[in-house]
């Protein structure tokens, strides 16, 4: 048995759980317990402050209302940035990754202010981007072809303090030929699916994280059935 111990926080699901994003968290949970890993999974209100010892963090998709309701409650609260400051992982989807950044776009697309936790900007593009996605992930984060579903009119800069997530090559993904973004051990995405369930690959990433070390390999057979019929779907 691992002496490891992971904390894990959804952050508001009651205004940030669209698509199945809860999904994130029980792979974490499955994932983390087939190896002898503990974890202690919270589930957080946005009514209750956001605690500075987990060891991830999870922000899912949501409607732009409380999208900008989640970023004004966060910017005051604080506790995700100081999470952030003492190590942690956050692991956001869609609106979740929008409002990590410096800013994105509200209800009629004006500028409403973001974290600041990546250096990100968003805004509103002319179409919606609905359908699968798949991208090739950055070589340093050692994690297999992505695939996912989006489902957004969000178009992201990214800063120079902020990498690419993944090169496009099916979707739209942040609009310019890549998808998601990433600095130190916070990366935000947009797919769904729920993203994790698709992509063991990178769920294992996060724990890696977590823990600071090497994981044992798993037997991804089931995972890989859904995989290989996702990326089949794409390319035929």
């Amino acid at each position: 048995m691992s002496s490891d111990r992971i904390k894990i926080v959804w952050i508001y699901p009651d205004l940030l759980s669209t698509y199945g994003d809860q999904g994130n968290s029980i792979v974490l949970e499955r994932r983390a317990a087939l190896r002898g890993i503990p974890t202690e999974t919270v589930n957080l209100r946005s009514d209750e402050p956001v605690p500075a010892d987990g060891d991830i963090y999870l922000l899912g998709g949501g409607e732009d209302r409380p999208q900008i309701l989640a970023a004004q409650r966060l910017r005051g609260d604080g506790g995700l940035a100081r999470a952030v400051q003492s190590g942690a992982v956050v692991f956001a989807v869609c609106a979740g990754y929008q409002l990590l950044g410096h800013e994105f776009g509200g209800e009629e697309g004006q500028p409403v202010a973001g974290l600041g936790l990546l250096d990100i900007r968003s805004g509103r593009g002319d179409q919606r981007a609905v359908g699968e996605i798949v991208g090739d992930v950055a070589g340093e984060l050692n994690v297999p072809r992505i695939t996912g579903f989006e489902n957004h009119q969000g178009r992201t800069q990214l800063g120079p303090n902020a990498r690419p997530f993944a090169q496009v090559v099916h979707g739209i993904g942040n609009g310019d030929g890549f998808e998601g973004a990433y600095s130190g051990r916070v990366l935000g995405t947009y797919m769904h699916g729920p993203a994790l369930v698709r992509n063991p690959g990178l769920a294992d990433l996060l724990l890696r994280w977590a823990v600071g070390r090497d994981l044992q390999p798993l037997d991804d057979s089931w995972a890989g059935r859904l995989r290989e019929e996702r990326l089949n779907a794409v390319a035929g």
